[in-house]
């Protein structure tokens, strides 16, 4: 069996903080452009955006982990309007950008050629550097719906450099085995090493002024990559193979001493997030954690900086603190902020704490809208889901329909089952409503009653600003009659972290 090069051993985390300019590790919750002009000059080594397309149509957003989903409109009326929307955040991020820094802007179809001519203008057209043509999936079902139009099957990520000083390093993928049956298909007897056989006559059959040495080697004489005795070095010691008296002699190149095949412009080897994989939070936008290593891998080292201004779920965050790189995420949304967090310290085990985070081992989320009066303000699912992901449940894949049910708290003892999908728990949780109300009546106790008894299940949780003392006599009758229990939480318990005392 043929081995596969060497892969790049994992970077160790570094703790600490490399600026004294910019705190990293953080998270903030609000509008990208006030918090980008926050930061100062030159002060971050790799960035990547992945803002919202301009596709000029609603869509719907899936947040796996917490499960979200949500109306998402892309704001944009028209291709003018998303550049002017993107620009001025661009000119930000150019500036904040140290000079050996690195820039990718992943965008899709809709105003990519838009998106070109910006950066050009901002960045310069000296310092484009590639155009990265992601094939995120292998086949589109277009032309079954009656599209007229091929299947659009990748997206662009355009890549920019501050100055000609940028930090890069060449990355190399393992070969297929196609490849290996073609090019490697010899194999050596006695170690098993697969090897190709390569040319060692000089390029292009050089003439003597290009300094290649001219000799008969085995019965043949041309211009030669080596000097003889080189030659016959590499002879000796079986580097060189001739297949027949006369023939040309080849050299041994051994596949366990390749480094693979030079990463190109064109990424097909790293396929989308599937609704199964572990890796997803539903989000159909979503990026494959591996894309993002790739990108920090190629242009960034240890302890550098990396920002993202549109965190989504923080699949950059994940892959920079996997990799030992410093990070700073942005988003306008306090449910993915929260999201993120979750994400952070669920996958990265890293604590979300303020001590920790000043010594360098922590991370914290700025600016989160943690008074009542900024969460009465929310739009009604962001504050359903701020509210049942502040519970540690999950909301519902859909806002519509959801028979009087907002979140699920699955319990330690509901372990997922594999064979039954993302969401195939045991039958074991318990139910959440959210009311975005003063006081809840007793018509909404009656209401969340009906869904416990409809469900069957013996604990549920209510959220609210308050409650009427008719509601709360409610639930204690609701429990004398029934033995089910309704845990009635207010925000304020939240905000004030009572959530522990409550539930005991």
């Amino acid at each position: 069996m043929a081995k596969k090069p060497a892969s790049k051993p994992k970077e160790t985390p570094v703790a600490g903080k490399p600026s004294s300019l910019v705190d990293t590790r953080v998270i903030y919750c609000g509008d990208n452009l006030e918090q980008l002009k926050k930061l100062p000059d030159g002060c971050v080594d790799l960035i990547y955006i992945d803002p919202p397309f301009n596709s000029n149509r609603n869509y719907e957003v899936f947040w796996g982990e917490t499960k979200e989903k949500r109306a998402f409109d892309d704001r944009h009326a028209s291709t003018q309007a998303y550049i002017d929307f993107m620009r001025p955040r661009c000119v930000e991020l150019h500036r904040v950008l140290k000079k050996t820094g690195s820039f990718y802007y992943h965008c899709d179809w809709h105003a990519s050629h838009y998106v070109k001519i910006m950066l050009d203008q901002i960045f310069g057209e000296n310092q484009f550097i590639n155009e990265i043509i992601w094939k995120r999936q292998s086949a589109h079902n277009d032309a079954k719906q009656g599209a007229r139009h091929l299947g659009r099957v990748h997206d662009t990520i355009f890549f920019y450099a501050k100055s000609d000083e940028y930090a890069f390093t060449h990355l190399y993928k393992t070969y297929d085995q196609e490849y290996l049956e073609k090019f490697y298909k010899h194999v050596e007897e006695g170690t098993g090493r697969r090897y190709s056989l390569g040319d060692i006559t000089a390029p292009g059959g050089a003439a003597p002024s290009k300094g290649n040495p001219h000799y008969e080697f085995l019965g043949v004489t041309r211009y030669w990559r080596f000097s003889k005795e080189e030659m016959e070095r590499l002879y000796k010691e079986g580097q060189i193979v001739q297949a027949k008296n006369g023939a040309v002699p080849r050299q041994k190149r051994y596949l366990d001493e390749g480094k693979g095949v030079p990463v190109g412009t064109v990424w097909d080897d790293i396929g989308p997030i599937q609704s199964a994989s572990d890796e997803s939070l539903g989000y159909p936008t979503q990026k494959p954690l591996k894309l993002l290593e790739r990108i920090l891998e190629m242009s960034s080292k240890p302890n550098d900086i990396v920002l993202d201004a549109f965190c989504g779920c923080g699949t950059a965050l994940v892959a920079a603190e996997n990799l030992g790189r410093q990070w700073i995420g942005i988003d306008v949304s306090p449910t993915a902020c929260r999201v993120m967090a979750k994400r952070l310290r669920d996958v990265c085990k890293i604590k979300e704490d303020e001590k920790l985070w000043r010594i360098g081992r922590g991370f914290v989320v700025r600016d989160l809208p943690w008074t009542e009066a900024k969460l009465r303000a929310m739009p009604p699912f962001e504050f359903e889901n701020w509210a049942v992901i502040a519970l540690g449940g999950r909301p519902n894949v859909a806002k519509v329909g959801d028979m009087g049910i907002d979140g699920r708290i699955y319990p330690v003892s509901a372990t997922p089952k594999k064979d039954k999908g993302e969401l195939g728990f045991m039958d074991v949780w318990y139910p959440i409503q959210v009311k975005q109300k003063d006081k809840v009546g007793r018509p909404d106790i009656d209401s969340f009653e009906a869904v416990m008894t409809r469900e069957d299940r013996t604990k549920g949780f209510f959220v609210a600003f308050d409650y009427s003392s008719d509601a709360m006599s409610e639930i204690q009758s609701f429990f004398k009659k029934s033995g089910k229990s309704i845990i009635a939480l207010t925000v304020k318990d939240i905000l004030d972290e009572q959530i522990a005392y409550k539930l005991a």
